[in-house]
C-alpha cells in the first residue's frame, strides 16, 4: 500500500479528512464538498470503510458521481481534484478539495432548499445564520472603528474568563442588547481578537491565541 494512503487511512477521519465506502446519492456527497470548500478544505478518500478497510470502487462511476455533486448540486461548483489508487487491485479516490473563503458554498438539504455547511471535526453541519454573518463580515472585511467603552471592557473581560461565550451569555454579561452583542462580537472576529466556533447544540466565541 503507498505510505501516502496508508498515512491518511491511520489517521482516521477528522476536520479535514472524510471516508466514503462508495458514492450512493451525489446529493449527499455535494454536502461534503461544501463544507470542506466553506472549511479548511480537505481529502476525501472514496472506496475505504468508515473502519480503514479498502473496499475499492469503479473509477468512472465514482467520478461522474462526484462531477454531478460539485456541479449540479453545489452552488456556486466546487472544484476539486482526483488521483487514482489501486491498492490490492482495488480502486480508490484521492478527492481534494482546497479551501475557498471568497465564496459561501451550499448543498441541498434534506428538504430540498440550498444551505451552507461546513466541517466540525468529522462531521458536516448546517450553517446557521450567524455563522453566515460572521462568513460575510470577514469575506466583506471594512475598517472597523471601535472605541472602547465600559460596555466593552466587560465584554472583553467576560470573554478573558470563560472558555466559550455565547451571544446571550454576552448580551446578559455586558447589559448589551441582544444585536449589539452579537455586532461586536463579529468585529472582534474580523479583527481576529476572537475566534467563531460551533457545534450541533450552540454556536460560541473564543478568544483568540
Amino acid at each position: 500500500m503507498s505510505k501516502h494512503i496508508a498515512n491518511l487511512i491511520k489517521q482516521g477521519e477528522h476536520q479535514t479528512l472524510d471516508f466514503k465506502h462508495s458514492i450512493s446519492d451525489s446529493k449527499k456527497i455535494a454536502r461534503s464538498l461544501a463544507a470542506f470548500a466553506n472549511t479548511d478544505g480537505g481529502i476525501l478518500l472514496i472506496g475505504v470503510k468508515d473502519n480503514g478497510n479498502v473496499s475499492g470502487v469503479n473509477f468512472d462511476e465514482e467520478y461522474y458521481m462526484l462531477e454531478a455533486a460539485a456541479e449540479m448540486y453545489c452552488k456556486p461548483e466546487v472544484k476539486f481534484s482526483v488521483t487514482r489508487w489501486e491498492i490490492n487491485k482495488k480502486v480508490l479516490l484521492e478527492v481534494l478539495v482546497k479551501p475557498d473563503h471568497k465564496n459561501l458554498y451550499k448543498a441541498l438539504d434534506k428538504d430540498g432548499k440550498w444551505k451552507a455547511f461546513f466541517r466540525v471535526n468529522d462531521e458536516n453541519l448546517l450553517a446557521t445564520p450567524l455563522r453566515v454573518k460572521v462568513w460575510n463580515a470577514i469575506r466583506y472585511r471594512k475598517p472597523i472603528k471601535i472605541s472602547l467603552t465600559p460596555q466593552d471592557q466587560v465584554l472583553i473581560d467576560y470573554l478573558n474568563k470563560q472558555k466559550q461565550v455565547t451571544v446571550d451569555e454576552c448580551s446578559r454579561a455586558a447589559f448589551l442588547p441582544h444585536k449589539e452583542a452579537e455586532q461586536r462580537l463579529i468585529n472582534l472576529v474580523v479583527l481576529g481578537a476572537a475566534t467563531f466556533k460551533s457545534t450541533h447544540e450552540r454556536d460560541f466565541f473564543e478568544v483568540t491565541g
